[in-house]
């Protein structure tokens, strides 16, 4: 029983551990944070880390439209 116990804390660990990391929802609003402290070079450096690891999400879409606007503000 013991065993079984541990290996069900194991596999808890194993699923939360894979919900700490920051995924494309957070690098997002991060960038977004990073646009409002007029931070514009960290920002374009965190929505192309989305569109390079997260390029199916949503996110990525946002994050290039977000791109080519700050490229049109110069």
């Amino acid at each position: 029983m013991k065993h079984v116990s541990l290996a069900c804390l194991f596999v808890i660990a194993l699923a939360l551990s894979g919900c700490t990391g920051e995924g494309a929802k957070e690098l997002y609003e991060t960038a977004q944070f990073e646009e409002r402290q007029n931070n514009e070079a960290h920002a374009k450096q965190l929505y192309e880390a989305i569109i390079k690891d997260f390029p199916n999400s949503e996110y990525a879409k946002k994050a290039g439209e977000r791109l080519a606007q700050l490229s049109q503000s110069k």
